[in-house]
């Protein structure tokens, strides 16, 4: 019975998580589809040929509004490479697209506080402006050329037939007037449901770690792992450990958020957080992707590079926000809730979900449903309908 009981206890922390998350990631996943829907990604690849500040910028930019699934970020930033994208505007695609979307925003808002959406989005530039300086200085362009060589073979990674999927509104006009045509609530719709295809089993799989964790693993264990008798020391270790957990979770994207959450009620330092989330770029599974993509050499630099940066992107997190007065006093993520309650959260889910029943509706009307058997194909395999 004992066994039962904290199985029980983990799921309904769990579906705690998911029931005041569930609005956020239907609106974000519309705008995301939105946008996605009226940028052609020919038009992107066109943009990045090199790594100009204006250039990172922009990809950026354009990362923020794309997927926010990490697989399918580290796939699309092979195919803007392969292109015609510089190397290091495709990382700075993949940092964006997986740490700087809203979703991901609001989650950490919903389930940690404001302070950590604002250092999330903070950091996150800090991140990409480190990654191009250190890409800059110590990766030479034999290595990147050697690169490029493996990418251009095409092995497959994870999410290929997702990232190949061109779905934006091939009409002309204005903004609103694509959006606005039929064949604009199609794209959107397409896009909404492929979005949700690629990120489901990493945000279920999140939810049940964190419900897990947050049932299961004592308080002391991580007071101790965090060093949280030592104010200075855990500010130092946290970003050092942070990264490390998440390599090792195999979780990623939005999926890593209630897990954050229960990190922090552990102890971990707001930096930690910080570099906890932005580690979802470099768990197992997708630094065997990297091997695949573009090389041993390759895969090991963007390791050593990616883990460097986010550890000092967090510090800077870590002591301005300190300095400014903006880290929490208290460690109350919304890891569980007494239980569901006629609140603005139950209105807002009601709403969405209404929204998402109708994007669903539309996706398989209009001959979604071979979409749904093309995501894992081999790159290039897959087209929009």
């Amino acid at each position: 019975m004992r066994a039962l009981d904290a199985i029980g206890h983990a799921l309904a922390v769990a579906g705690s998580m998911t029931w005041q998350i569930t609005w956020s990631l239907i609106l974000g996943f519309t705008l995301s589809a939105v946008v996605q829907a009226v940028v052609r990604r020919e038009t992107v690849a066109r943009l990045l040929g090199d790594d100009r500040p204006r250039t990172l910028a922009l990809a950026a930019g354009f990362g923020a509004a794309s997927s926010s699934c990490s697989y399918a970020a580290v796939a699309l930033a092979r195919t803007l490479f392969r292109r015609g994208a510089s190397f290091t505007a495709a990382m700075a695609f993949e940092i964006a697209s997986t740490n700087l979307v809203i979703e991901l925003g609001i989650i950490m808002a919903l389930l940690l506080s404001w302070q950590f959406t604002l250092a999330e989005f903070a950091g996150g530039p800090v991140m990409i402006v480190l990654v191009a300086v250190a890409f800059r200085l110590f990766v030479r362009k034999r290595l990147i050329g050697a690169a490029r060589q493996q990418a251009d073979r095409g092995l497959a990674g994870s999410m290929e037939g997702h990232a190949a999927m061109d779905m934006g509104i091939a009409a002309r006009g204005s903004f609103w007037r694509r959006l606005a045509s039929r064949e604009g609530y199609t794209s959107v719709s397409h896009i909404f449901v492929m979005e949700w295809a690629a990120v489901i089993r990493d945000v279920v799989l999140g939810l049940l770690i964190a419900g897990a964790v947050g049932a299961w693993v004592p308080e002391s264990f991580w007071q101790h792992l965090f060093l949280t008798s030592h104010p200075l020391g855990a500010k130092l270790w946290g970003p050092l450990i942070g990264p490390v957990i998440s390599v090792l979770s195999f979780v990623c994207s939005i999926g890593n958020v209630p897990l954050a959450a229960v990190l922090w009620n552990g102890g971990i330092s707001f930096g930690g957080v910080i570099a906890f989330i932005f580690a979802d770029l470099i768990i197992l599974p997708i630094l065997v992707i990297y091997r695949k993509y573009y090389g041993t050499r390759m895969m090991l630099t963007i390791l050593g590079i990616f883990y460097a940066t986010m550890v000092l992107a967090a510090y800077a997190v870590e002591f301005a926000f300190g300095g400014l007065g903006l880290i929490p006093a208290e460690r109350a993520a919304k890891v569980a809730e007494a239980g569901i309650t006629w609140n603005y959260t139950t209105i807002l889910n009601i709403v969405f979900l209404l929204l998402a029943a109708a994007l669903l509706i539309r996706f398989f009307r209009s001959g979604g449903r071979p979409m749904l058997t093309m995501m894992g194909g081999a790159p290039g395999e897959a087209s929009a309908p």
